[in-house]
């Protein structure tokens, strides 16, 4: 049985001519994508749409695509500038609708299942609500560590700041987080964690 090409061979192949190849590469990720918008715009229009400008945007740009980092870190990163492109648009107006499982729609992609960890960040009513009114730069982060699993050194290099940086803004929105929710405060992460996080500095607390 012949195994599916990778991100980066896909790349490669469109980039060659192959007619098939992008879509390819939009079937792997597009649940993906659609989800981390969702979770960043708070509607579920705005992230359909968000989701297409980032697709969009990844096929104008795929020849600057050269492979220092994963794809889907790169891809990440057109879909989060997607999500600011949509944020300035609406001037950052409130954000009324609620995540909801059903909108989030199965996740389908070959290869290890990446962790979405929504039920304990954002897979409540209350929570996806709260979750909208985290400060936009915070909750970018706060969504890619907290829902989609990422490291801060990839989420550095998705943002494009330094990991401290990463660091600062996720434990900012954690804290606003909380405090829209009502808990005094969330608990900072143990130390040593093997995904390669780590403790807030004594500066963040």
């Amino acid at each position: 049985m012949r195994e599916d090409p990778a991100d980066d061979e896909l790349v490669r192949q469109h980039l060659a001519g192959d007619p098939d190849a992008f879509g390819a590469l939009v079937a792997r990720h597009r649940d993906r994508v659609y989800r981390l918008c969702l979770r960043v715009v708070g509607d579920a229009d705005d992230a359909l749409d968000a989701s297409q400008d980032a697709f969009l945007n990844a096929l104008r740009n795929l020849d600057r695509f050269r492979g220092d980092a994963a794809f889907t870190t790169w891809l990440h990163r057109v879909t989060v500038n997607a999500c600011y492109d949509l944020l300035r648009k609406r001037q950052r107006q409130p954000m009324l609708h609620l995540v909801t499982d059903e909108q989030d729609g199965p996740v389908r992609e070959p290869g290890p299942p990446v962790a979405d960890h929504a039920d304990e960040v954002a897979g409540t009513h209350d929570a996806a609500a709260a979750l909208s009114s985290v400060p936009e730069e915070f909750r970018v982060a706060l969504v890619l560590a907290d829902v989609h699993d990422l490291a801060y050194a990839e989420i550095a290099s998705i943002l494009e700041i330094p990991v401290g940086t990463v660091k600062s803004r996720v434990h900012r929105g954690r804290i606003a987080l909380a405090k829209v929710m009502g808990i005094s405060r969330p608990a900072d992460p143990p130390p040593g964690e093997p995904d390669g996080r780590a403790p807030a500095s004594k500066e963040e607390r």
